[in-house]
């Protein structure tokens, strides 16, 4: 209750203070100059956000992706009346797309690890860039709007702290350029938890954090670092559009290979990193 009153004094600070008169250009700097995609001219904007997922791992059936490349959301965030709904990105970039590698590309084929870590790594990164090699890429399915975040319950670890409606895209010269899992229509919806998650068996409930709270010196910025959020509840459907013309053929391919659909139960997300909110007006000062 002590984080939740500090950060709801922080939260009413940054709303007393905000500036009426938001630039539509902008450069930020210092501290805030990660928060360059913020929508300053937006007339409903309550905050700019910015998170960096560093680490974590997306399993669907039988693949699991870990993040080895920072993922990033970031814009703004409206207040309504049961949360926030999230203001697309400057740039358009509301989740900044970024291919992970799929370890053991298609076909799922690692060097045993029983042999030297050098010719370990020599044989992943050849496969990993050959033929069967892919990459996913987590996107927003639908617009910017469909992610809801809740800071309430991001820092009470209760309920979803953020709701991504996705799809991911498979990708290498093999699938083409519109293989996914999940799509605008049929999204695969994650709920994100720093609670106890509540799947259907047979996964067993995991926990995530809040992590550390911390606000600068001016009560401007929140900034939660080192916690995780969760989920092991969401279902996966049938890949759709793999190998262009083909894809009558190479769908049920993929499928057999994942493992898809998979049902709520048998998946899993994890995002480890940190989550900042800024005041508009301290963005827009910084120029």
């Amino acid at each position: 209750m002590r984080r939740l009153s500090i950060v709801a004094a922080a939260v009413a600070a940054m709303l007393l203070s905000a500036s009426p008169a938001l630039a539509s250009s902008h450069h930020p700097t210092g501290e805030f100059k990660q928060f360059a995609e913020c929508p300053l001219s937006h007339p409903e904007l309550t905050f700019c956000l910015f998170s960096e997922s560093t680490a974590g791992f997306f399993q669907i059936g039988s693949k699991t992706v870990p993040l080895k490349v920072p993922q990033i959301l970031q814009g703004g965030l409206e207040e309504t009346g049961e949360g926030f709904n999230t203001i697309a990105a400057e740039n358009g970039e509301t989740l900044v797309k970024t291919p992970q590698v799929v370890p053991g590309g298609l076909l799922g084929i690692e060097a045993p690890l029983w042999w030297p870590k050098f010719l370990r790594d020599l044989f992943n990164e050849t496969i990993n860039k050959g033929l069967t090699g892919v990459t996913a890429t987590v996107e927003i399915a639908g617009p910017a709007s469909g992610v809801q975040i809740s800071p309430a319950n991001l820092i009470n670890e209760e309920g979803n702290a953020i709701v991504l409606p996705s799809k991911i895209k498979l990708s290498n010269s093999f699938l083409g350029s519109n293989c996914y899992i999940g799509s605008n229509s049929k999204p695969v919806t994650i709920g994100f938890t720093s609670g106890e998650t509540s799947p259907p068996p047979p996964n067993k409930p995991i926990h995530g954090s809040v992590g550390t709270l911390e606000l600068n010196e001016p009560g401007t910025i929140i900034t939660l670092s080192g916690g995780s959020l969760v989920n092991n509840s969401f279902a996966a459907p049938h890949a759709s559009g793999c190998g262009g013309l083909f894809s009558f053929l190479v769908d049920p391919f993929v499928d057999s290979i994942i493992g898809l659909p998979s049902p709520a139960g048998t998946n899993t997300a994890v995002l480890e990193g940190k989550i900042q909110l800024a005041a508009p007006f301290a963005v827009e000062e910084s120029e």
